[in-house]
């Protein structure tokens, strides 16, 4: 007897593994291992998550009219120009079943995010990862590996996990010179975090154009990573075509109210902002100071470089062991590097303490930092 195959490229996909939320024997938890806002979801949306109780025997609307018309709103956007998803994960894998497929070649950086390798494959395409200067996209090396075959460039700005940010002068020239036919994602994802005053999230090359679509997320600043709300910004062709095969009621009723109220949030971004700007400054330098390298970040994360994988292992492991979750790199090809988002005052300054006495300690006998 035989059995269902699928198809061969799908078993080369590495499952994605989010953050961990638990350590076996370890009571207390401080999770800094997936980006999520310091200060939690906003009361306001966690009142309107308590509002829909008696509603969810209802399907919601099934275009987000009430949430799109609030993202238009809060950032000066046409709503019929903006399209909500179960997080932007569902909205990149539309694209790249949209777009791509057999035949079809996508164009990442070597450190991006593995939902585009993970769509990108789950479609059929050819994904191609191209090396990084000093942790950051370089525009030459992506318009190199440009060929008739490429239909689909993704770049994150900021990027996850390095927390490098490319400036508006190269975002421009990437999408001067790369093919008309080649729709450029520009996932913005942490856009609410970065103070660069020359910085545009992806709209003003949204609008210079039909080629462009930019990703964002309430995952982050906005606090509600649970309710897995993403939306896009693109030109109405594009919109329209996700329109055509996203799931009908892709974002629930919940979601919806919740993150129309976390928009209204008074000062919250505000707040989030002025907090990781001085907590990550302080963290870093703290690390710094230790002999860690801290690469520069724009996002609420950023990558502590311990110089070998097995130095790194050994420092999550420490880590691990006082309750403190950080993330490993090897995934995404930095095994020497901690990822470690930036969390409440209390959370980075049990990150300091934690390793400080970490880097004080001589490893144990029979391991080496080689």
């Amino acid at each position: 007897m035989t059995a269902p195959t699928p198809r061969p490229e799908i078993l080369t996909i590495a499952a994605y593994v989010g953050g961990e939320s638990k350590v076996e024997g370890v009571n207390r938890i401080l999770k800094l291992s997936s980006n999520e806002g310091a200060f939690g979801p906003p009361v306001s949306a966690q009142e309107a998550f308590r509002q829909v109780a008696a509603e969810i025997h209802r399907y919601p609307d099934g275009g987000s009219g009430a949430l799109r018309r609030a993202i238009g709103a809060r950032f000066g956007l046409d709503p019929e120009r903006i399209v909500c998803g179960t997080g932007s994960d569902e909205l990149i894998q539309h694209i790249c079943h949209i777009y791509g497929g057999p035949g079809a070649d996508i164009i990442m950086t070597m450190h991006g995010f593995t939902m585009y390798q993970i769509a990108g494959t789950y479609a059929g395409s050819r994904v191609l990862k191209v090396p990084e200067r000093d942790l950051t996209a370089d525009v030459d090396l992506i318009l190199a590996a440009v060929t008739p075959a490429t239909r689909i460039v993704f770049l994150a700005n900021p990027n996850n996990p390095t927390g490098s940010l490319l400036p508006e002068e190269e975002m421009a020239r990437l999408r001067r010179d790369l093919p008309p036919e080649v729709l450029l994602v520009i996932d913005a994802a942490y856009a609410e975090y970065v103070t660069d005053p020359g910085y545009d999230p992806g709209i003003a090359l949204v609008d210079a154009g039909d080629n462009t679509i930019m990703l964002r997320t309430f995952s982050k600043v906005f606090g509600l990573g649970g309710m897995r709300v993403g939306w896009a910004y693109g030109p109405p062709a594009v919109i329209d075509a996700i329109n055509r095969v996203r799931g009908v009621f892709n974002v629930n009723i919940a979601a919806q109210a919740a993150a129309v109220a976390a928009l209204a949030e008074p000062g919250w971004v505000e707040r989030s902002v002025a907090h990781n700007v001085e907590w990550r400054g302080r963290l870093s330098a703290a690390l710094e100071a230790l002999g860690i390298k801290v690469w520069p970040s724009h996002g609420n994360f950023f990558l502590a470089d311990f110089a070998t994988a097995a130095r790194a292992k050994r420092a999550d492991a420490f880590l691990r062991g006082r309750g403190i979750i950080i993330r490993g790199m090897a995934a995404y090809d930095l095994p020497h590097c901690l990822r470690i988002t930036v969390g409440t005052a209390e959370e980075c300054t049990l990150v300091a303490d934690a390793l400080t006495t970490f880097m004080s300690a001589r490893p144990a006998d029979g391991e080496t930092d080689g």
